[in-house]
C-alpha cells in the first residue's frame, strides 16, 4: 500500500510574517489535480492500471504446481495408453487361443475320419506298392513270344525256328557284357536254330534281323546238313539285344 504523507504545517504566529499554511495546502492540492485537457495513461492504454503486490514465492509456487499438474497428466495419459495396449494384447491372445482351439478341433475330426478309412488307406498303400513292384520287376521284361514272331517273319520263306534259348537281365542284377570291344552293350541274348530246305544264306539272314527292336549284333554259330533227310539244313544263330527290346507294358502305370 502507498502511504501518502501529508505536508506538515508548521504553525507560526501571525506576527511571524511567514506564508499562510492554509494557502500552501490549497496550492499543493490544486497542483495535484489533472488538467482538463490531458488524459491519464490508463485511459490511453484502455485498461485499468493494476499493481501486483504478491511476493515472488507465490508465483514460483504456482509455476511448480502447474508443472506437477502437467506431469500427473502425462502419467495418466501413459497409464491409459498402457491399459489400452494390455487390453488389445489380451484380445489378440484370446483370438489366437480361439483359432488354435478351432484348428485342434478340426484336426481331431480329420483324424477321426482318417481312422474310419484306415482299411481303405491300407489297401491303397498295398496297391501302390504292388504297382511299384510291377514297374520295377517289369522294367526288364521282354515279350519273347512277340519277339520270336518278329524273328520268324524276318527269315526267308520255308525257314522255320525249331529251338530257342533266351537269357535276359533282371531288375536286381545287371546283364553280363561281352569281353570284346567290338561287341555292343546288351541286356539279353537269344539263341535259336532254324531249319532250311536249302543251304541258308546266313549273311542275308543277319541283315534281315537288323530290323528287330533292340538289335545289337548277330552271329552264325553253325550250319549243318540234316543226317535224317540229307536234304534239310539246320542253322544256329545268336542275337544280342539292348533296352529297345523291352516291352515297357508296366511303364507309366500307377503314376
Amino acid at each position: 500500500m502507498t502511504t501518502v504523507h501529508e505536508p506538515s504545517v508548521t504553525a507560526r504566529g501571525k506576527s511571524g510574517g511567514g506564508p499562510d499554511p492554509r494557502a500552501s495546502v490549497k496550492k499543493a492540492a490544486a497542483s495535484s489535480k489533472p488538467s482538463r485537457g490531458s488524459k491519464s495513461t490508463a485511459a490511453l492504454v484502455g485498461a485499468t492500471p493494476r499493481v501486483d503486490l504478491l511476493p515472488g514465492e507465490v508465483h514460483v509456487h504456482r509455476r511448480q504446481r502447474a508443472g506437477v499438474r502437467r506431469a500427473w497428466l502425462g502419467v495418466l495419459v501413459l497409464a491409459f495408453v498402457t491399459v489400452v495396449a494390455i487390453i488389445g494384447v489380451s484380445a489378440l491372445n484370446l483370438q489366437s487361443a480361439s483359432e488354435l482351439s478351432a484348428a485342434q478341433s478340426e484336426t481331431a475330426a480329420l483324424l477321426a475320419q482318417k481312422r474310419e478309412f484306415s482299411d481303405l488307406q491300407s489297401t491303397v498303400k498295398e496297391t501302390a506298392r504292388s504297382s511299384a513292384a510291377q514297374r520295377v520287376g517289369g522294367s526288364t521284361e521282354i515279350d519273347w513270344s512277340a519277339y520270336l514272331d518278329a524273328v520268324q517273319k524276318s527269315l526267308p520263306v520255308g525257314v522255320s525256328i525249331t529251338t530257342v534259348t533266351a537269357d535276359s537281365a533282371t531288375a536286381t542284377s545287371p546283364y553280363p557284357q561281352g569281353t570284346s570291344a567290338l561287341q555292343g552293350a546288351r541286356v539279353a541274348t537269344l539263341t535259336f536254330t532254324a531249319s532250311s530246305p536249302t543251304l541258308p544264306q546266313v549273311p542275308d539272314w543277319l541283315d534281315s534281323l537288323r530290323s528287330l527292336p533292340g538289335f545289337v549284333d548277330g552271329t552264325a554259330n553253325s550250319v549243318t546238313l540234316s543226317e535224317e533227310t540229307g536234304t534239310a539244313y539246320t542253322a544256329s544263330l545268336t542275337l544280342h539285344v539292348d533296352e529297345g527290346a523291352y516291352d515297357n507294358r508296366y511303364k507309366g502305370k500307377g503314376n
